[in-house]
């Protein structure tokens, strides 16, 4: 079986944590597990890294990483929050000599190509970006010789994608998760979930509605991301949490069985 693992590269909301001009308790918060970048994961399976999310603080989380190669990217949706730094991803095509993969659904894609414009312009400007946009539909594909299952939830009325790789699932910014797509999380080892904060949003889970999906599936182990300041403390909300359900922090390594 392919060994594969997860690194929470970011597990911050789209402000980050500290959050800008605030003076909470979270944001004044010395514990490291407080400082969260926005999300992004890195999934490495048999030595193939897959990156999930591109977002504004891609160079720090790679540099923090030491992450010298990525394979493909899997873009869950547009915002900014998860696409905003896929310049850096001509770092990885000079080190590689290669254009960078990346696969998304088409609302994604067209994205991608209108705010990054100027790497699909003809003649080429030196220096930007490489990328080989590759669209994703519903049904299991391939990134770097992966597979991948997408599972479709709803970000408000968006469609945003999580992605399962064997016995792990990664969805972010989900609202709505259907009976169909929760079928497609059936058996995950590993679960990775955004739960933003304590009360209700009209567009992300809660830590509640979190919580009912994580008993719905039945994972061995879950993980919240995608937290913002509102949520609290890590280390108050983690006494509040059953055995086997954990927040993520930003560096956390999670080995897959």
């Amino acid at each position: 079986m392919a060994k594969l693992s997860i690194e929470f590269l970011g597990t911050g909301t789209s402000q980050g944590v500290p959050v800008i001009a605030c003076d909470c308790a979270v944001c004044r918060s010395t514990d490291a597990r407080d400082k969260r970048l926005r999300s992004a994961a890195l999934l490495r399976s048999s030595g193939t890294n897959l990156l999930i999310d591109a977002g504004p603080d891609l160079r720090q989380q790679a540099l923090r990483a030491g992450l010298d190669r990525v394979d493909a990217v899997l873009l869950t949706h547009e915002h900014m929050d998860h696409v905003a730094g896929i310049d850096e991803l001509r770092s990885f095509n000079f080190a590689q000599q290669a254009a960078m993969d990346i696969h998304a659904n088409a609302a994604t894609l067209e994205a991608v190509r209108r705010m990054f414009h100027y790497a699909f312009a003809e003649p080429r400007y030196p220096g930007t970006p490489v990328l080989n946009l590759h669209g994703v539909g519903l049904s299991t594909f391939q990134a770097a010789g992966v597979d991948v299952l997408p599972v479709e939830v709803l970000h408000h009325r968006m469609p945003v994608l999580g992605f399962r790789v064997g016995g792990l699932a990664y969805i972010t910014d989900a609202k709505t998760i259907t009976a169909s797509e929760m079928e497609n999380l059936a058996g995950v080892d590993v679960l990775v979930l955004n739960a933003l904060r304590r009360a209700e949003h009209y567009s992300h889970l809660n830590l509640h509605e979190a919580m009912q999906v994580v008993e719905a599936v039945g994972p061995r182990r879950a993980y919240f991301t995608h937290i913002s300041h509102l949520m609290g403390t890590h280390a108050t909300v983690s006494t509040e949490l059953p055995a086997g359900v954990e927040l993520a922090y930003d560096g956390l390594v999670v080995e897959v069985d």
